[in-house]
């Protein structure tokens, strides 16, 4: 039988709003991926959209959740970090890879922003701390916002021309030497997807979908845990992107029109097509 492999996903809990962990976790389970997680902090809904929510950091209790783990000696295929609401918690994601890295995947999603604007409760600051981290990726998953938040450049609107994009990406390339998958790519106004470099001088490659109009909350987490679980099936980086293009589409187009898109996409009753991508039926 083929050994299961592991992950420890690193992001917030938001009890209401699909995105973050009860994304990942259900998302990497059903592509046959244990899944270890690690609650940044616990929100009674996630803050897009929604008002008056409640907040608990749970930074301090990382480091004894991580003693336990380390005294157990458990391991990990990936570690995949998402939502971090402090340069605290980076550098204790920094940690975590020094830790429990060895021989393990170190994917970042660095979750701070979207639509040109850095997220409601960042610093200006705080950019260029998640650049540090992700320097220590073996893959980096940005959206056009955050790597022009970490290189410090304009955001432009899109459509964009490849040449734009494959400047931005040998930008990000110079601080980080991993994959990249760069998420938001619209190379016309009726396709949307992303494009993938295997690292620096690498080739560029794109993978996406007809645009579906509307802001869908958390679907950058689905494209991120849908990516994980193919690279973790073994699937090209360009494979991969496009599997997780494809999912994360299907999932927007199965979701309810009636209901607010604050509450998140419809993603379960697509993971049966997931699984066959991944040649799991």
């Amino acid at each position: 039988m083929k050994r299961q492999k592991t992950v420890m996903a690193i992001h917030d809990i938001s009890c209401v709003g699909k995105c973050s962990l009860t994304v990942a976790l259900p998302i990497l389970s059903a592509a046959g991926i244990e899944t270890s997680v690690l609650p940044t902090s616990l929100l009674s809904t996630h803050t897009g959209g929604f008002e008056g929510y409640t907040f608990l950091d749970l930074t301090g209790d990382l480091p004894r959740i991580l003693a336990h783990w380390a005294k157990l000696g458990i391991t990990f295929d990936a570690i995949y970090s998402g939502y971090l609401g402090s340069r605290a918690q980076i550098a204790m994601v920094e940690s975590i890879f020094a830790t429990f890295g060895q021989g393990a995947l170190k994917m970042v999603d660095p979750v701070m922003g979207d639509n040109g604007r850095l997220y409601g409760g960042f610093s200006p600051e705080f950019p260029p701390e998640m650049l540090h981290l992700c320097t220590k990726a073996d893959v980096l998953v940005p959206n056009f916002t955050e790597a022009t938040l970490m290189l410090g450049v304009p955001y432009q609107e899109p459509p964009y021309t490849k040449a734009y994009v494959e400047r931005l990406m040998d930008r990000l390339s110079e601080h980080c030497p991993g994959k990249i998958v760069l998420t938001g790519v619209m190379l016309d106004p009726d396709h949307l997807g992303a494009a993938v470099m295997e690292g620096p001088g690498g080739l560029v490659e794109y993978a996406s979908n007809p645009i579906i109009l509307g802001y869908y909350h958390g679907t950058g987490d689905v494209f991120a845990s849908a990516l994980l679980s193919a690279l973790l099936s073994d699937k090209s980086l360009r494979d991969s992107a496009q599997i997780a293009a494809d999912f994360t589409a299907r999932s927007i187009a199965l979701s309810d029109p009636q209901r607010e898109r604050r509450y998140g996409v419809r993603f379960e009753a697509a993971l049966p097509e997931l699984m066959k991508a991944l040649d799991l039926v």
